[in-house]
């Protein structure tokens, strides 16, 4: 970098700088100027040919909501029969509400199956703005509760099934929490949530200090929440912006991870501070030196693997804690 850079472009570490550079020279104009589609085509990644993490079994199901079927895919550390007592892992992926997809969440996916033991199920629920608020919470409502019902049989305990996700999909499984607490249904036994978009005000410092940070500005990420919610939208929607809640009592325990070079970092750790205050156990990290998007970047960043370890041991310690095959409601 040179004397103009940024200065926040220190607090990087040697794989963040690198990463930034890639995708510097990857985007010819910010994602908000790209539009939606041409923005997918340069962002969205496949996984490869041959992944880092094999895994014995991966499946590719079909969920059933309330809009229509939605795919979904199942990764499994091991072959054995399906036995009714897995814990389960459902993932929504990142991307703004207006990116991402399965692959790009792949090797994740993958890592947290080897590492946990636990069967992961990854969500492709839809996007915006083809499909804005509450489209994509909806789906990701409707898949859990028919992951309840049909627990058995794919091999998994109705009792023991955490949600997850980063980003916009850290949102989405933090309103999934909020809604089943709401409706008085069984609630995921713990939350696990990366760098989660949680507020639609862009208010806490970090949207200034990190404001042209790699791969997530502030002007991008208020791009993609407009397109996510809509015109006319209310901001007082908890569903829709979790920070916008009364209350966060009664949620399932919460592992949260934030990004020391990000400009959602202050919402994330603001949201992980009410839910401690509301007497929900929490747990949090701040990687410092890499910015957002780091945890899905499996072999970029060192401090991918680091958090990833980290989901690992919190899920096989929860899975430690519960009783196999407890009551549970759909």
């Amino acid at each position: 970098m040179n004397d103009d850079a940024p200065t926040w472009w220190n607090l990087l570490d040697g794989d963040a700088q690198a990463a930034a550079r890639v995708i510097a020279h990857a985007l010819p104009r910010p994602i908000r100027e790209l539009g939606p589609e041409q923005a997918r085509a340069l962002l969205n990644t496949t996984p490869p040919a041959e992944p880092i993490t094999p895994l014995a079994r991966v499946e590719q199901l079909t969920v059933p909501t309330r809009a229509g079927a939605i795919r979904a895919r199942l990764y499994r550390a091991d072959s054995a029969a399906p036995d009714g007592d897995r814990p389960v892992l459902v993932y929504l992926h990142g991307g703004g509400f207006v990116l991402g997809t399965l692959g790009g969440s792949d090797e994740l996916c993958r890592a947290i199956a080897a590492g946990s033991g636990w069967t992961v199920v990854s969500l492709d629920y839809r996007l915006a703005p083809e499909n804005p608020y509450p489209a994509a919470l909806e789906d990701c409502l409707d898949a859990y509760a028919w992951l309840t019902r049909t627990a058995p049989e794919l091999g998994i305990d109705p009792g023991r099934i955490a949600i997850g996700g980063d980003s916009a999909g850290g949102n989405l499984a933090a309103s999934l929490c909020l809604h089943r607490r709401d409706e008085r249904s069984s609630l995921p036994v713990t939350q696990v949530l990366a760098y989660p978009a949680v507020d639609g005000t862009f208010t806490t410092p970090s949207w200034s200090e990190f404001a042209d940070a790699p791969l997530l500005s502030t002007a991008d990420a208020r791009w993609c929440w407009d397109h996510y919610v809509g015109p006319g939208h209310r901001a007082d929607d908890h569903l829709a912006a979790p920070m916008r809640a009364e209350s966060l009592r009664d949620l399932p325990p919460a592992l949260v991870l934030t990004a020391e070079v990000d400009p959602i970092r202050d919402d994330a750790e603001a949201y992980a501070a009410r839910l401690r205050r509301d007497g929900v156990p929490v747990s949090l990290t701040r990687y410092a030196g890499v910015f957002h998007g780091f945890v899905t970047e499996i072999g970029v960043f060192t401090q991918a693997k680091q958090a990833i370890d980290e989901v690992c041991l919190h899920l096989r310690e929860v899975a430690l804690t519960r009783a196999p095959r407890s009551a549970s409601g759909g």
